[in-house]
């Protein structure tokens, strides 16, 4: 058991594993409200450009 405890004490791809899935979930939370936040603004400009079109 102890030795089973140093090899994992040593390995560090885990580690490096849980840093890249925490900073795709990070990146993935910021994509969302950053395209939650931008889009009532497009649909507001399509809304604009579709009532020019229609005249």
């Amino acid at each position: 058991m102890l030795e089973f405890l140093k090899r994992l004490h040593r390995e560090e791809e885990g580690q490096d594993v849980i840093e890249y899935a925490l900073l795709g979930a990070f990146i993935s939370i910021v994509a969302i409200a950053a395209i939650q936040a931008i889009g009532p603004l497009v649909n507001g400009l399509y809304e604009n450009i579709q009532g020019a079109l229609e005249g």
